[in-house]
């Protein structure tokens, strides 16, 4: 098997196995440590509330199984609320904490009106990703230009720690947030790459590049 796509009863799981299937990569959808842990590459998606994710992920004891396939370094991939899981805490209902991968911190984005122009929350539709790091070549957005569309969908995002690690941001209203992140063998993206049409198959096939080589 190529990508275990982790199943928490929270995510977009058919989508991305969809994307999968499109460009030749074999995956299973699957909750087993055994499995995951047998893959060559782990996607955590996700759709839904930060808390409730959580504790589904402590309940299953899948945040254990995270920890262990990361470890390996083999290449792990966050989808959205599965980018946000893995940072310290989110601001979202009050607060909770996350997987404590990455150290930073998931924040609301603010309602803006600028020049009459609404921009509510949630942030749904399309949005350009713009390059933070100088080279993309070494990550799973190689074959992505600066400034290309992908689909978004969410309440929240992600503020890091250590801003070197942002891959590219993204402008909504007036606010410029993290849409990717690359830490060591960890891409992950605030935008849907399984929902960006042709844009986001380019990551996916960087996917079916790396397991390749390996």
């Amino acid at each position: 098997m190529d990508v275990a796509i982790i199943d928490y009863d929270m995510s977009n799981l058919h989508s991305v196995q969809a994307a999968c299937r499109k460009v030749g990569l074999s995956s299973l959808i699957t909750s087993d440590e055994n499995q995951i842990l047998d893959a060559k590459v782990a996607i955590l998606p996700g759709v839904g509330a930060f808390g409730e994710a959580m504790n589904h992920l402590i309940q299953s004891k899948l945040d254990q199984t995270i920890y262990k396939f990361v470890e390996t370094g083999k290449l792990f991939i966050g989808i959205c609320l599965g980018l946000q899981l893995l940072f310290e805490t989110s601001e979202e209902f009050g607060g909770n904490n996350g997987l404590g991968i990455i150290k930073g911190n998931v924040k609301r984005l603010p309602f803006k009106k600028v020049h009459n122009i609404r921009y509510p929350v949630p942030q749904v539709g399309w949005s350009k990703i713009y390059k933070n790091s100088a080279n993309w070549n070494d990550t799973l957005l190689s074959e992505n230009l600066d400034g290309e569309f992908m689909y978004f969908v969410h309440s929240y995002y992600v503020e890091l720690s250590d801003r070197s690690l942002t891959l590219t941001t993204t402008v909504y209203g007036q606010q410029e947030y993290c849409s990717s992140i690359q830490c060591d063998n960890i891409f992950a993206t605030q935008f849907h790459p399984e929902k960006s049409g042709e844009t986001g198959l380019k990551v996916y096939n960087n996917i079916r590049s790396v397991i390749a080589k390996s």
